[in-house]
């Protein structure tokens, strides 16, 4: 085997020496992107894995022998699919890591919005905090009384679904990829369509993957559908939701806060999207109601060793003829 790691991630080799055996060829490099490879190293590449680079398929062509590519986490819309059905070539995911991460994560954005938990936290700092008593808004309510909806009842929607029923919530999901019974499983209920999901959703929260059905599947039509005064969380992708329309809904009331873990383009660059320019400034009217972070839900040192050995454990697989995780062209 003969396997490259252009991305840098370990300070050795330890545990893919376990894993593909003392005689595979590792090599791992500290490249700015796949373009920066020189020729030496991806003559002989059978293996290639992807963390946060993008791999389209003019510079997987400069893999002259390659047979495997592992996206070393659970997206997999860096890597180009299409080029790789049509060159024999296996995408295969981690599926199976930092779900339980990701799932906390959502449930947290949820819970710290809802409860006014970074609401009181940005009004009681400074030299001229807020009176010291509740706040009357409609960002914060009651669990029990709202529906929690869920975009894609996966690994992770799953996850979400029975922590938000742990917490009291009406949990109704729309799947259109789920089998008869997924709902009746763990006791949640099932929407028909995308649009009865969300006029009913109080908390919306996306867990599907990015492909071409699903970017802006969240615009300013759906938001509107949304009933007033609720709460969109993204841990999916950034692209699923259309950032000007949720600024728009935000900025005139109908959306009472956002927690997002993903933005269309990461990291962001100039220009700057807008509603992360208000977030940045600390703008009054966003004032508790917006929480970005770093695409970091999956992260833990616990889920990194995971992504680690498992993502190595694909790739074995996959060199060796016994094809695990792999996504189908049907998945383009």
């Amino acid at each position: 085997m003969n396997i490259l790691y252009p991305e840098r991630m370990y300070a050795d080799d330890s545990v893919e020496r376990e894993v593909f055996g003392p005689d595979a060829k590792i090599v791992m490099r500290d490249a700015a992107s796949l373009a920066d490879i020189a020729p030496a190293d991806r003559a002989g590449v059978e293996g290639l894995m992807i963390f946060r680079f993008w791999a389209p398929g003019e510079e997987l062509a400069k893999f002259p022998n390659l047979k495997a590519v592992v996206r070393m986490g659970v997206g997999y819309d860096r890597v180009d699919r299409a080029w790789c059905a049509a060159n024999n070539v296996i995408v295969a995911n981690v599926p199976d890591y930092g779900t339980m991460e990701v799932a906390d994560s959502a449930m947290a954005l949820v819970l710290s919005l809802r409860r006014g938990i970074v609401l009181y936290h940005e009004t009681q700092r400074g030299p001229s905090p807020a009176a010291w008593t509740q706040i009357e808004t409609q960002l914060i309510q009651r669990m029990s009384a709202q529906t929690f909806g869920i975009i894609g009842l996966g690994r992770i929607g799953t996850a979400v679904a029975l922590r938000a029923k742990a917490f009291g919530f009406n949990v109704v999901f729309f799947d259109p990829l789920r089998p008869n019974g997924a709902d009746l499983a763990i006791g949640v209920r099932r929407a028909k369509s995308l649009d009865e999901l969300l006029a009913q959703s109080d908390v919306l929260s996306i867990h599907t993957p990015q492909t071409p059905e699903t970017i802006n599947m969240i615009g300013a039509r759906e938001l509107a559908l949304l009933p007033q005064d609720a709460i969109v969380v993204n841990t999916a992708r950034g692209r699923i939701i259309d950032l000007e329309a949720l600024e728009a809904a935000l900025r005139s009331g109908h959306l009472a806060g956002a927690g997002l873990d993903v933005i269309p383009v990461e990291p962001p660059v100039e220009p700057v999207p807008s509603l992360l320019r208000a977030y940045r400034d600390k703008e009054k009217w966003l004032e508790g109601r917006l929480i970005i972070c770093p695409h970091s839900a999956f992260h833990t040192r616990h889920a990194w060793a995971d992504i680690r050995r498992k993502s190595a454990e694909t790739m074995a697989a996959a060199l060796s003829g016994a094809p695990q995780n792999v996504i189908s062209p049907e998945s383009y």
